[in-house]
Formats: structure tokens, sequence, C-alpha cells
């Protein structure tokens, strides 16, 4: 996974992009069109697998999740999409973003043997603090899979330490204090965070959280190795009335238009 964001850098991007799209919104035919168009933009995927209680998403997350459970999505379902996307030449890392309790039920080590098999590359869980996720890391390194840890902004110094000790692939930094969703600025203090984080670890460290723009994404681009986009993303294909993998595919290249080494130079 680390050889994503060093593939970007040599291809003079200042940092990788990483969207974010619910699986199964607004239905399983339509996420994997919209997934299948942005891949070739993409240096990584970040694909959510939908729960009742999404505590870390705002609105715009919240609402995809909850149409695709009304569809029937379930986990094995969204392993299923992993493996179709594999099956239509997909081929950058994906990162299944889900909430413990369904993985829990499925089962960590059948969850990360299956998830491997369908072609995922590691887990990302919001609602489980590292202190609490061995388990699913030994699942997931038995598997040959990362499991990514989250940072937010309130993180305290041991809880750093913690997870950059423990980090595989890269650390997910969380932007604002707060659930996802498209925001107008970013936190003023991103830098000293992001900076905090650095001192302890070499890790590729990713951004989301609120960045909702191409502007957006440079800047975060000149700070970290890595840019999260979900909400924006799922708001571009909802307000495309006809062509809505067009329209996604469109707002991912601008923003890995603007994370261009030159157009962040200017």
């Amino acid at each position: 996974m680390a050889a994503a964001f060093a593939h970007a850098a040599r291809n003079g991007r200042a940092a990788a992009l990483m969207p974010y799209y619910t699986l199964g919104y607004p239905d399983r035919a339509a996420s994997l069109d919209v997934i299948t168009a942005i891949a070739p933009d993409s240096d990584l995927l970040e694909l959510g697998v939908p729960f009742s209680d999404p505590l870390a998403d705002g609105p715009t997350i919240q609402h995809s999740t909850q149409i695709s459970l009304e569809q029937g999505t379930t986990l094995r379902d969204c392993l299923d999409m992993v493996r179709e996307l594999r099956g239509r030449g997909v081929a950058v890392p994906i990162l299944l973003f889900g909430y413990y309790n369904p993985f829990l039920a499925y089962g960590l080590e059948a969850l990360a043997r299956d998830a491997a098999a369908a072609g995922a590359q590691g887990f990302i869980v919001p609602d489980l603090p590292p202190e609490e996720a061995a388990e699913m890391e030994a699942a997931a390194a038995q598997a040959g899979l990362a499991y990514v840890h989250l940072l937010a902004p309130t993180s305290s110094p041991h809880r750093i330490i913690t997870v950059t000790e423990r980090a595989r692939g890269f650390i997910y930094l969380v932007s604002v204090t707060g659930v996802t969703g498209a925001r107008q600025r970013l936190q003023s203090n991103l830098d000293e965070f992001v900076g905090r984080v650095r001192e302890r670890t070499d890790v590729p460290l990713a951004v989301g959280f609120g960045i909702s723009t191409p502007e957006q994404a440079a800047a975060i681009g000149r700070l970290a190795d890595g840019v999260i986009v979900g909400s924006a993303l799922i708001n571009a294909v909802d307000e495309a009335q006809v062509h809505k993998p067009a329209a996604a595919a469109a707002f991912v290249r601008a923003l890995r238009t603007a994370l261009e080494v030159n157009e962040i130079d200017e």
C-alpha cells in the first residue's frame, strides 16, 4: 500500500488521492459503475460498508449508507462488489471503511481472509480505538492486510505514540473535531497537528473529513502524503441528473489535477 503513495510522488503529485464511496449507493450497479469510473484517477480507494449507526459520518454519508442498507446491501455483498471491481480491472489498493459491529459479527479472521480473497488491501474502522484493536489488527495481518489507525486533532500524545508505533500502510488523520462532511474551510491548526504526528513516524499520513474542493485538496497536499474526499464526491454524484459515473470521474479528475505539483506551486 505504501507503494501507492510513492507512485503518486513519482508521477508528480504532491499527495496520493483516495476517494471514498459507499458500496451499494444508490444501488449496487450504480456504485460499481461510479467506482470503476473514478478508479483511473485514484491512487487508493476507500469503500464504505453500510451500517445502521455510522457515528463518525455526517449527513451525506449517513444518507448514502441508509439507502444502501434499504437496497439490502450486506457485508458479504460488499466483499462480492470488491471482487467484481477487481474483475472489471480496477487495480488500485482498496480499503474497506466500516464499523466494528458487522465486522465482529462476521468473524474477524473470516472477514480478513474473505476480504483478502476478494482483493482488498485493508480496513479502516472509525469506532475501534487503537487500545482495543489488537484482535482486528492480528486478523488483518494474518491475511496480509493492513489495519489503518485514525488520529484526530484531539488525540493525546500517548495515543499518537501508540498509533505511530503500530501503523501499517498509512495513518488516517481526521482533519476536524466532528463527523465527515464537506466544509467551507479547513481547520486552522491542521499543519500543527500533521507536524506532531510526522515527528513520530515516516509512515504516510493521509488527511480526511471535510475536504470538498480542489483548492482544499491542494492545501492538504502541501501538508500530508494523502488526501481523502468522500462527502463531496457523493454530492457530485447526487447532483448529476444523468451520467453519474461521468460526473464522479470529472470531480475526481479535478481533485487529481489540483494535486499536480506544478498546480500547487503556482
